[in-house]
């Protein structure tokens, strides 16, 4: 069985880090967060032989108020260089996920704003409803081993107990909205217009809204795409039902006129949950239309808006990494060519490999 990197980054960071950063910066580790967090198949439990091949190993990362960070974060990072092995169990330290040092320190506010888009936890409902599933998971995954000062687990904390439930209906709706009007409406129409290029894009969406609506049933936050199916089938409740639609819908060899089939039949298993679980109202079976299709879970999209408070009903959700995407943008900016180029594991190929393909 594969060794957790996470257990080796908290014996590096017990048997190495801590007695260094106590002795030379005992103030400074007061106030900081140790753990592994944030991004990277590892801190999800998903990494494999793929994903070890960038931005993997030994890792410790930290989070400081910013103030502290921007007057001392550089000066603590240089400082343990010259204290640490070149290995440590098997392991290249100065080859890992941190930049050569195996700790990776960064300010609290500022990675709060680059994931959840506030360098605060969400106090109102529209600072909850923009702060993205797939990044609330960067502040709540992975494990956090010291936090004397106590404020980043308080946050992680409040984001674990998950939306208040009119903010997780709001976004129930609009995912109702999303598969329905988005999805399987324009599925349809596509199909009645022979546009197999808007079909595919309508089909991959719906069938991405639909996985998503299961996880707001459970009350679960749904992860980044690549990791939602292996999340997915830990769904103690939609799992079972869904799955062999989903499954089914996705294969290749599965006819257009099937997948529009298998999605109506996942809008009505969505749908069987919301009124169980007493969101929406019984209401009488509805028939599919010959050029609308089956547009059951808008039935449920106003239904649910109908039920909220006023001032939720004009605010639409945020969705996908919208806030990171900024920081990657300023990241990637501050890299040379050389470096990025090395990070995305393109390589120049050899001129007797490129003469060879004449």
């Amino acid at each position: 069985m594969r060794e957790s990197i996470i257990e080796v980054s908290r014996q590096f960071f017990e048997e190495v880090l801590l007695p260094i950063l106590r002795r030379d910066f005992p103030e400074e580790t007061a106030q900081t967060a140790f753990g592994v967090f944030g991004y990277g198949s590892e801190v999800m439990g998903m990494d494999d032989q793929f994903s070890s091949d960038h931005h993997w190993g030994i890792r410790v990362n930290a989070v400081m108020p910013d103030a502290l960070y921007y007057s001392r974060g550089y000066l603590i990072a240089q400082s343990i260089l010259p204290h640490l092995p070149d290995h440590y169990r098997g392991y290249d330290v100065r080859a890992g996920f941190s930049g050569g040092t195996g700790l990776s320190i960064t300010g609290l506010e500022s990675y709060l704003k680059t994931t959840i888009g506030i360098d605060h936890a969400p106090q109102s409902y529209a600072e909850w409803l923009s702060a993205p599933e797939e990044d609330i998971i960067h502040v709540i995954n992975g494990e956090v081993w010291l936090d004397e000062l106590g404020r980043f687990s308080h946050i992680r904390k409040v984001l674990q107990g998950y939306y208040p439930e009119p903010v997780r209906l709001r976004r129930i709706a609009h995912w109702c909205r999303y598969f329905s009007g988005m999805g399987s409406y324009a599925l349809k129409r596509a199909l009645l217009r022979g546009n197999e290029y808007y079909a595919t894009i309508a089909f991959s969406r719906a069938v991405r809204w639909a996985v998503q609506l299961c996880f707001m049933l459970e009350k679960r936050y749904y992860p980044y795409d690549k990791w939602t199916y292996a999340f997915f089938q830990r769904l103690p409740r939609l799992y079972e039902p869904m799955a062999p639609l989903v499954d089914e819908a996705v294969r290749l060899s599965t006819p257009w006129e099937r997948k529009l089939e298998l999605l109506n039949r996942m809008a009505d298993v969505i749908d069987h949950f919301l009124v169980a679980d007493r969101i929406i109202q019984p209401h009488p079976r509805f028939a599919e239309h010959p050029s609308s299709g089956y547009r059951l879970l808008e039935h449920a999209y106003a239904e649910i808006l109908h039920q909220l408070p006023a001032e939720l009903r004009a605010i639409v959700p945020v969705w996908e990494q919208v806030h990171w995407e900024a920081n990657h943008s300023q990241y990637v900016a501050s890299l040379d060519m050389a470096a990025w180029d090395g990070l995305l594991n393109l390589h120049p190929v050899a001129e007797e490999q490129e003469s060879g393909r004449g």
